[in-house]
């Protein structure tokens, strides 16, 4: 019981460390990245406070050296799925008595675990497991997942201050309870953070749940469930399955006490799942909640007011960084013709100076994608390029995957901007280009509006102030982060708060208060302090 009414500050986001030479935090994962690189981990399925190994294992391989085997990951199965959401449920009877500064001590020392003795071992296995530069590793898994646990936790605080209010002889209250049964967490390769996030932020706010992380990137996931038990997240709230995907979908998604799922991934992978649970509506004990951020097809917009080099910088750094393999990315970029020949100079300028090859080499701006699934993926659609009088290649169009999933950045000029290139995700390091006409600025915007059938993130680029305004008015629903003279990736928590509708998903902005408000089923209290006696009301009176 608790006896006092208990603050959190507003919490400041994390700095970034730069890792210059010579700097402490260089030193530290650098070392690190040779202490995990040479040992082989056994990745158990986790569920309460049990680790199970099991028959069926899968190798997890460093993406930039497929030779390399990082781990043996050990799968769930269907069995222990159905073991796993007993446990779960059996945790949460106790759980959901705990109050709610326990649940914010939980997760604030996690995040100041991770601020300190943690953040060298996750950016580390982020770097070798799902091949991050230092800075990307950087932003991502330490700086961005510091920031959800901090600030979740102090969304969670002001959430349960808003109440409403109470007339005379009345009390009012508003209880934020946590959602009927357990949330699925379903998480990507891509970042780290998101894998962090995911499963966190409903128990946060009381829930409890069984995580399956993709199966590319269980390395840092498994390093980020080691961190949450360290801060002392109670044995059941949050389980950890490496899975395949059709168990958890026959298993979890089809269970009665499935309360919600909050996913990341493939837009088909949510419709699927979106699918089955409307198949199986009536059997469940409630509606489930259903919180989704899929794909993208993110672009540039440019007006010929724009300033070239700021342009040409937010189009490699949106559509290179991390090997393109961001929901955020820049994948298709729409230029005026009067600007293209010297943005076209100084993009080959300087995707000339871009090296490509292992994060352990901080000169390297681009490593490898993430497997051999993706990278097959990738060179379809640059083959198609080459094979397609629509396409010219400007740049790049080379791939190996030799020793590690390698691409190089490739910009691609379409003649036609409903090409397959302008209006499907390619999540890599492929930038499609569209140049039009000057004087057919607003046409061309609203093609860029009608094109794809996302609306996750994109980017406008003008010096022209009505231009940006026209822009904007246009490009309405075109994307859920807008972005001014800025690259359309980089959201920070708390500032740019993320998601997207379309076929992006439900929009329900990870990184701030509302995505909590989904884990979250409320229940109206009315006290009558001095309660009616009698039945008759005024009116009722005789004159």
């Amino acid at each position: 019981m608790s006896f006092g009414l208990f603050q959190i500050e507003m919490p400041r986001n994390e700095p970034v460390l730069s890792y210059a030479p010579q700097s402490p935090e260089r030193a530290e994962i650098k070392a690190r990245l040779k202490e995990l690189k040479n040992k082989t981990l056994e990745i158990p399925v986790i569920i309460g406070e049990k680790e199970h190994f099991t028959e069926e294992t899968i190798d997890i391989v460093m993406p930039h050296n497929h030779h390399h085997v990082l781990a043996k990951a050990h799968l769930a199965s269907k069995e222990l799925l159905k073991e796993a959401i007993e446990v779960a449920l059996e945790a949460k009877k106790e759980y959901l008595e705990f109050p709610w500064e326990e649940r914010a001590a939980i997760f604030m020392k996690a995040a100041e675990l991770l601020s300190t003795t943690w953040r060298a071992t996750l950016n580390a296995a982020t770097m070798l497991g799902v091949s991050k530069t230092i800075h990307q590793a950087e932003i991502d898994s330490a700086a961005e997942l510091i920031d959800m646990l901090r600030f979740n936790t102090y969304w969670m605080h002001e959430i349960y201050k808003q109440q409403p209010i109470s007339s005379k002889g009345v009390w009012n209250r508003l209880e934020y309870r946590p959602l009927d049964g357990f949330v699925l967490a379903i998480t990507p390769f891509n970042f780290t953070s998101i894998a962090g996030n995911l499963p966190s932020s409903p128990a946060i706010m009381g829930n409890v749940g069984l995580w399956k992380p993709a199966s590319s990137a269980l390395y840092p996931a498994y390093y980020i469930m080691k961190l949450f038990q360290a801060a002392g997240v109670p044995p059941g709230v949050i389980n950890f399955l490496p899975a395949r995907g059709y168990d958890i979908s026959e298993i979890v998604v089809r269970h009665p006490d499935l309360g919600g799922v909050h996913f990341t991934g493939s837009t088909k992978t949510f419709q699927y799942i979106w699918k089955t649970v409307g198949e199986n509506i009536a059997t469940y004990n409630q509606y489930p909640r259903l919180v989704g951020e899929t794909g993208g097809k993110d672009f540039v917009f440019a007006h010929n007011s724009s300033d070239i080099n700021a342009l040409a910088t937010a189009l490699i750094r949106g559509a290179y960084e991390y090997q393109g393999q961001k929901c955020s990315a820049a994948s298709r970029a729409y230029v005026p013709k009067s600007i293209w020949e010297p943005l076209k100079e100084k993009l080959i300028t300087e995707l000339k100076t871009i090296k490509v090859g292992d994060p352990e080499d901080f000169t390297n701006f681009m490593i490898a994608v993430i497997d051999k699934a993706s990278f097959g993926k990738i060179a379809q659609y640059i083959e198609h390029a080459k094979q397609d009088e629509t396409y010219e290649i400007i740049y790049g169009g080379n791939y190996d995957d030799t020793t590690g999933y390698f691409i190089d950045p490739t910009i691609i000029l379409s003649k036609d901007p409903y090409s397959k290139l302008m209006k499907e995700e390619i999540f890599g390091p492929v930038l499609t280009i569209y140049v039009y006409e000057d004087e057919k600025y607003i046409q061309t915007l609203e093609i860029c509006d009608k094109t794809a059938g996302y609306g996750l993130t994109g980017a406008v680029f003008a010096n022209d102030r009505k231009a940006l305004l026209i822009a904007e008015k246009i490009l309405r629903f075109t994307a859920g982060n807008y972005y001014r003279n800025d690259k359309p990736t980089g959201a920070v928590i708390a500032q740019q708060p993320f998601g997207g509708s379309r076929a992006s998903g439900t929009n329900d902005k990870a990184g701030s208060y509302q995505n909590l408000l989904r884990w979250t089923s409320v229940r109206a209290i009315k006290e009558n302090l001095t309660p009616p006696t009698d039945y008759r009301y005024d009116f009722m009176k005789e004159p």
